[in-house]
């Protein structure tokens, strides 16, 4: 009961017949089986936030190629002396380029790359 309940004179001040309806409105929304897909939707949403094993990884190169669809995160670090390209951008030696999908299950898209030249290392996170 709510503080409301305090008045002692008559009915006033009493919660106690709304909040009985409340219970009762509740009780008949239950009883008319509304709830019947929560349960594949709360499974849905627990696989999607339960914690699942990634597996990290390295690729050094002096090549050209694309990373990999569907990584969680990479790195791609320019360790030659020359400069090298990243999505047709040009990327100085010493510079590192960091992605990361985000939270959840989100996932980055493949990226091109130009090491020609250069060195490139590649750190990954995959399924």
């Amino acid at each position: 009961m709510s503080i409301g309940n305090l008045k002692t004179e008559g009915n006033k001040g009493n919660n106690f017949p709304f909040q009985l309806k409340v219970l009762q409105g509740l009780q008949s929304i239950i009883d008319g089986n509304c709830c019947e897909d929560i349960l594949s939707q709360v499974s849905d949403i627990n696989t999607k936030l339960k914690s699942a094993q990634r597996r990290p990884g390295v690729i050094s190169t002096s090549t050209s190629g694309s990373t990999t669809a569907g990584w969680y995160s990479f790195s791609i670090a320019n360790v030659g002396a020359a400069a090298g390209t990243v999505d047709g951008a040009s990327i100085p030696a010493g510079t590192t380029l960091n992605f990361d999908a985000g939270v959840l299950n989100n996932t980055l898209a493949s990226i091109s790359y130009d090491a020609t030249g250069t060195t490139f290392v590649i750190t990954f996170i995959s399924n």
